[in-house]
């Protein structure tokens, strides 16, 4: 007898019966949208997927795919997904998380999993604001940002994510942008794709509280003078005509306009496999550089379920099967009558 085949899954078999509330014009509405029609291409069964999240806007995300999840506490998704990818392995587990909630009270638990390189699926939305909360300035606002809560302006210097997640040993380390759904999707598959964490950052807008901060990475007609595609093995060029580049001397970025001399051998080129080259384009930003996008690094090393799975493995082939009873009762216990 034939078993018949499983009919191939759709968007909108990832399309939950919650009504998706969030504020109309949102880019939280972009990154869903792109992420239930990429969920189906993996090939992966729809019960293997888990999405995690902890408080915030962006940490709605697991009510509206049609998957397991957890809605969690603030900051502590990525630690709760580290047990379950650790129990679990077989599944596909996925964090999404804003620049508040990840980068401040969840700030220690981002660190860990990505030294770790736990094999799961990290999006961060970066909207350089709190905006569930009405709009206070987030680790990621800019110096002098005012808001409700700082009405002089912040300050705080701002923390850039890709720095973190670099100086954290992150194996895959990328960067897109909501409104770029085909940039989007395409950095996405491969941070599926990679074996150990990858971390996405996504630059998304909030259109109540910090309207168009990402506007001139976004817009058609600065787009090309505002952002620096990374291409692995590619030279780091932009510009509408491509003729401006990234040149390092003595360890110091500097852009270049080819000609005069200047060529495009004289331009740095991409490689993803080198992490101090990953966190030197992570200091390129605005207003004196174009900002990188695209993946940064992506590095191979053992997971820690991968790892932990050996130990335990070992630990078997040597004791046995352990007993919990006999573990909790062996050598100084007593008992309270």
């Amino acid at each position: 007898m034939t078993t018949p085949a499983s009919p191939a899954l759709t968007k909108k078999d990832f399309v939950s019966d919650q009504d998706v509330r969030w504020c109309p014009g949102c880019g939280d509405y972009a990154i869903l949208s792109q992420v239930q029609k990429l969920l189906p291409e993996l090939g992966i069964p729809r019960e293997k997927y888990v999405f995690v999240s902890g408080i915030g806007c962006s940490s709605r995300f697991p009510y509206y795919v049609d998957t397991f999840g957890f809605h969690s506490i603030h900051g502590r998704a990525p630690a709760i997904a580290t047990g379950l990818k650790a129990s679990r392995p077989d599944l596909s587990v996925w964090v999404v998380t804003g620049d508040g909630d990840a980068l401040s009270i969840g700030g220690n638990h981002l660190l860990h999993i990505l030294r770790r390189n736990v094999d799961v699926n990290i999006l961060l939305f970066n909207n350089r604001i709190y905006g569930l909360t009405k709009g206070q300035y987030s680790p990621t606002s800019e110096l002098g940002k005012v808001t409700k809560s700082s009405p002089a302006g912040s300050p705080d210097y701002p923390i850039d994510p890709i720095s973190i997640a670099l100086g954290a040993e992150g194996t895959f380390v990328a960067r897109t942008i909501d409104v770029d759904t085909k940039h989007l999707q395409a950095v996405i598959r491969r941070a599926v794709a990679h074996k150990g964490t990858s971390f996405v950052e996504i630059l998304q807008n909030c259109n109540v509280f910090n309207d168009g901060i990402w506007a001139d990475l976004s817009d058609k007609t600065t787009k090309f003078d505002t952002q620096l595609q990374l291409e692995h093995g590619q030279p780091l060029l932009f510009g509408k005509n491509r003729d401006k580049g990234i040149r390092v001397e003595g360890m110091r970025p500097s852009v270049v306009t080819l000609g005069n001399g200047t060529t495009e051998a004289d331009v740095l080129v991409h490689d993803e496999h080198n992490p101090a080259l990953a966190y030197l384009l992570s200091y390129l930003r605005a207003p004196g550089f174009p900002t990188p996008i695209g993946v940064f690094t992506a590095r191979d090393r053992p997971t820690y379920e991968g790892l932990l799975g050996e130990q335990i493995a070992s630990a078997r082939e040597k004791s046995g099967i352990g007993d919990l009873d006999a573990a909790l009762r062996k050598g100084g216990t007593w008992t309270v009558s």
